[in-house]
């Protein structure tokens, strides 16, 4: 992330960047395994409406990592939305709908709620140092 693309970006941003992808690549490894391991119903107990939701992170959460590689705004845009529905998501899903009390995904829930809020800090920090995907010159 030194040259070419990055030059002259802070360091500050690059590391928030990489910090960003990261989230996102792994979240694309664990929905890609969900579906692999759990075939074309990973998620048989919650709502038709949530568990297209959660599958449809298989080609939300790459596409925000890309983004926002390429330092495209629309990157950062769609990784705060992804993060904050991804959170709300998985509230519903971890406190509505399983009632049992301390459980791995009330964790895994508030570790994504951490992250969105944790980018949705930062983002105007970023913002400035990406450029829209549709360039006017």
């Amino acid at each position: 992330m030194r040259g070419g693309r990055w030059g002259g970006v802070p360091s500050g941003t690059r590391v928030i960047s990489a910090a960003a992808v990261a989230v996102f690549g792994y979240g694309t490894v664990v929905h890609v395994v969900q579906l692999a391991t759990g075939g074309w119903d990973p998620y048989p107990l919650l709502p038709g409406w949530l568990a297209a939701y959660f599958m449809l992170l298989t080609v939300l959460d790459p596409l925000a990592a890309t983004l926002l590689w390429l330092r495209c705004r629309e990157g950062l845009v769609l990784g705060c939305a992804v993060l904050v529905t991804d959170a709300a998501a998985n509230g519903y899903a971890n406190y509505v709908l399983d009632n049992s009390g301390a459980t791995a995904g009330r964790i895994g829930q508030a570790a994504i709620t951490a992250l969105a809020i944790a980018l949705l800090a930062v983002a105007p920090r970023v913002w400035p140092w990406f450029h829209p995907t549709t360039r006017t010159h």
